[in-house]
């Protein structure tokens, strides 16, 4: 069974982050720029909770505010549940398809963010595991 710890291999742990004083619209810039729907909030270089598209959609657009004079902090998510590199990938996406959500953070044993895995890390891993095995399949069947 695939791991957490594949995605990261195949992707790496590298993640974006931007303190939490940032504006909103500088973080917005920051995504389109590396073509990423979240970002990584931290405190003193600690993470604080993570701040995605959806977000921005819900606390900024629908509440009226102003992308230009709100800070990060006020629109980010902190309530994600945390997986470890050792989660499964039938885990991930169990959590995410019971929270609706799109992003989760990953930690080390000693609690510290080592990596962020998307949806679409999941289902390319999946994806990938299913061909996998199909290819294992019909090797078997042709060696019979």
């Amino acid at each position: 069974m695939k791991s957490v710890k594949h995605i990261l291999a195949r992707k790496g742990s590298n993640v974006i982050a931007v303190p939490a004083q940032t504006t909103v619209l500088n973080v917005l810039k920051l995504m389109s720029e590396k073509n990423i729907g979240s970002v990584v909030v931290t405190e003193n270089g600690k993470y604080i909770g993570l701040a995605t598209e959806r977000d921005y959609a819900r606390k900024i657009i629908l509440m009226g505010k102003h992308s230009d004079e709100t800070v990060v902090s006020e629109i980010m998510s902190n309530d994600f549940p945390k997986i470890t590199p050792e989660s499964s990938i039938d885990t991930c996406m169990v959590v995410m398809s019971e929270n609706n959500i799109r992003y989760l953070p990953v930690f080390d044993a000693a609690d510290e963010l080592c990596g962020i895995v998307s949806i679409n890390d999941v289902i390319y891993e999946t994806i990938h595991s299913q061909k996998e095995t199909i290819e294992q399949l019909h090797s078997y069947i042709q060696s019979t």
